[in-house]
C-alpha cells in the first residue's frame, strides 16, 4: 500500500486477520492461495499489542477469504472486535470483510460485534467477476452490503473498486448505482496496479482528470463520501471518511 506511512502518523492502521493464505484465486490479488488457510491462533494478542504500541485511534480489520471455515472465520472476527474495544472505549474499529458466501446469519454474527463500519469491496464492476473473481458473486457481495444496511441501518457501510482493468465509465456508473441503491455510504476508487506478473495486466492508466469525474460521478449517485485516486485503497482515509459520515 502506497499510503501506509501517512495513515500511522494519523493512529491508522490496518490488520490482515485469518492468516496469511486465501482460499480464491482473483487474479487481480498478490496474497497467497490455497484450497485450506493456515494458522491465525497467535493473531489476536499481537494486534491487541500493536494497537497499545502504535497508539492507535481507529482501526481496521481486513481479511484473507477463508471458504474452507465453517463461518468463513466471522465469529473470530466479532471476537476481535469485541476485545480491542474491551481495551479502548475510544477506538473505532472498520471492518473489511469477504462475502461470507452470502451467509446473512455470519454477518449478523459480525454486526453483533458492534464495528463502526462494515465494509465489502465489489472491488471490479459485474461483467469482470467471471473472468477475476470466478470464485465469487457479484450478486453476494451486494446481498453482503444491503443486508447489512437492513439489519443495522445505524452503520456505516463502505465499498471500494479498482479501475484499469478494461471497465468503461458506463460499467463504473452502473456499480455505483448499484451500492448506492444497496445503501453504500462511502465508496473508494483507486487504480489497479499490477502485484506480479502472473496477475491480470493493467488495461489502462487513468488520469488525475478521469479520476476527479469519477469523484463527480459518484456523488451525483447520491453517496454521502467519495475517495477516488491513482493510489486510492479501500482503507485511505478511513478515519477522515467516519468522522465526516
Amino acid at each position: 500500500c502506497p499510503n501506509r506511512y501517512e495513515c500511522f502518523s494519523k493512529n491508522t492502521a490496518t490488520f490482515l486477520v485469518l492468516g496469511k493464505t486465501c482460499t480464491r484465486n482473483c487474479k487481480y490479488c498478490n496474497v497467497s492461495k490455497a484450497s485450506v488457510g493456515d494458522s491465525y491462533e497467535s493473531e489476536k494478542e499481537t494486534i491487541l499489542k500493536a494497537i497499545k504500541e502504535m497508539d492507535l485511534d481507529y482501526v481496521v480489520i481486513t481479511q484473507v477469504t477463508r471458504d474452507d471455515l465453517k463461518d468463513s472465520g466471522a465469529s473470530y472476527i466479532a471476537d476481535l472486535i469485541r476485545s480491542i474495544k474491551d481495551e479502548n472505549q475510544n477506538i473505532f474499529v472498520e471492518v473489511l470483510i469477504s462475502d461470507l458466501k452470502g451467509n446473512i446469519d455470519d454477518l449478523k454474527t459480525i454486526l453483533d460485534s458492534k464495528p463502526d463500519v462494515l465494509n465489502h469491496n465489489i472491488e471490479v464492476v459485474e461483467r469482470l467477476f467471471d473472468t477475476l473473481r470466478n470464485k465469487g458473486s457479484y450478486k453476494w457481495s451486494l446481498d453482503v452490503l444491503r443486508n447489512a444496511k437492513m439489519i443495522d441501518s445505524r452503520i456505516k457501510v463502505k465499498s471500494g473498486m479498482m479501475v484499469g482493468l478494461s471497465e468503461s465509465f458506463d460499467e463504473i456508473n452502473k456499480t455505483m448505482i448499484d451500492l448506492n441503491d444497496c445503501g453504500v455510504d462511502i465508496i473508494t476508487i483507486g487504480q489497479y496496479l499490477r502485484p506480479n506478473k502472473d496477475c491480470e495486466k493493467v488495461f489502462k492508466m487513468y488520469s488525475d482528470e478521469d479520476f476527479s469525474n469519477i469523484e463527480k460521478m459518484g456523488y451525483e449517485v447520491g453517496f454521502s463520501k467519495v475517495i477516488s485516486g491513482k493510489y486510492v485503497r479501500s482503507s485511505y482515509k478511513a478515519k477522515e471518511s467516519f468522522d465526516e459520515n
